[in-house]
């Protein structure tokens, strides 16, 4: 008769790597950016969205760590893979989406269209992760993503933080906006979903 083995109170944050944290931090960044917005809907103070997109670098800060930290350490998992995925669905997904409403993109069609491109950055995510291992060469490298990489949505967040500077928000948002069918449209609302198409795209770009 065997005895069943006992699991270690926090078991699985043990078995977290280095870069695991890192990841973490990544996805706490993101976090910390809609918090941000959230306060700024909320006292109409300007620093919150700069602190919000400053949050997204520096979360993309930590995601470039992560990878190169798991590279150095040889060491990586399935966890690690997912919690990165998840990590950036926060931070370049869910985050930069939630900037560009608090920014001024509220309409019926500015929603759908942010919706589109969070669903665009979930897909490309969970399609990488199917399609790893048959887009590594023989080392077990990647050498280029289909679509672009979520974290490009970074430049989103950098124009929105320029627009900000210029007190380009709300009903100032540059370009303004249209009405169709009595819902409202905001044009600069098309660069999501031009981001967006472009991450569930077949177009190949290198891994650097």
């Amino acid at each position: 008769m065997t005895t069943p083995k006992l699991h270690k109170p926090f078991a699985m944050i043990r078995e977290f790597h280095l870069a695991d944290w890192f990841t973490l931090a990544n996805a706490v960044c993101g976090i910390g950016a809609l918090f941000s917005m959230m306060t700024y809907l909320q006292t109409d103070s300007i620093m919150h969205v700069y602190f919000a997109c400053g949050l997204v670098l520096a979360a993309l800060i930590f995601d470039i760590l992560d990878g190169r930290i798991a590279r150095w350490r040889q060491k990586t998992s399935a966890m690690g893979r997912e919690l990165d995925s998840l990590a950036d669905v926060i931070s370049f997904g869910v985050a930069p989406a939630v900037i560009a409403y608090g920014c001024g993109m509220q309409g019926l069609y500015d929603r759908i269209i942010l919706a589109y491109f969070v669903a665009c950055g979930v897909s490309r995510l969970a399609r990488y992760n199917v399609t790893a291992e048959e887009l590594a060469d023989d080392s077990g490298k990647v050498k280029y993503f289909e679509g672009t990489p979520i974290p490009t949505s970074l430049l989103l967040v950098l124009l929105l933080s320029v627009a900000a500077s210029q007190d380009a928000l709300g009903d100032a948002l540059w370009f303004g906006h249209v009405l169709l069918g009595g819902y409202t449209l905001h044009p600069l609302v098309m660069v999501f979903a031009l981001s967006g198409s472009l991450m569930v795209s077949r177009i190949r770009f290198p891994k650097l």
